[in-house]
């Protein structure tokens, strides 16, 4: 087999109408996340780097060492893989001016959401998972996530509501 295997299989577009649960790891050994101010800077980058490229953060979170996004494209030309590389360029280049230091690993990994599937599962996932980390007691504890288009209350509404329907 060819190629680098260091790297996950990628499809050969991502250009288009689409959803997709989106993990990115900070540069291996690293905690940058634990700071608000660094979630604060990387989220605006994010943000607005999503509204630039046509995409909507539905739901992130901001683990010690990692995020989560589910990520939805508004247009038929948006680019994933642009958006992607554009924001960890953008909140990278902020960090190290700050910091002296790299702020993410050099890949990501990324999930094309099926028709089928729950984006209410996901964003239930995303926002529980510094729950299940044991670093929050319930998601409204824990101050590193949000939405693009949602408040956090509508979200802690919305993902309660519907698994209770499940």
């Amino acid at each position: 087999m060819t190629g680098d295997m260091s790297r996950p299989h990628r499809l050969s577009s991502y250009v288009g109408l689409g959803q997709y649960f989106l993990t990115i790891c900070a540069y291996p050994e690293s905690r940058p996340f634990v700071d608000r101010q660094v979630v604060a800077e990387v989220t605006t980058h994010f943000l607005q780097t999503a509204e630039r490229e046509r995409f909507e953060l539905f739901a992130y979170c901001f683990m010690p060492d990692h995020m989560h996004a589910l990520v939805t494209s508004r247009t038929e030309t948006a680019d994933f893989h642009r958006f992607v590389r554009l924001a960890k360029q953008l909140s990278g280049y902020a960090f190290r001016q700050s910091t002296g230091r790299r702020l993410w690993q050099d890949s990501f990994f990324d999930r094309t959401v099926r028709e089928n599937e729950s984006p209410v599962e996901i964003i239930s996932y995303i926002v529980a998972n510094p729950v299940r980390a044991g670093l929050a007691r319930t998601p409204e504890d824990y101050p590193h996530w949000g939405s693009q288009i949602y408040s956090r209350e509508e979200i802690v509404v919305f993902t309660s509501t519907e698994s209770s329907r499940v």
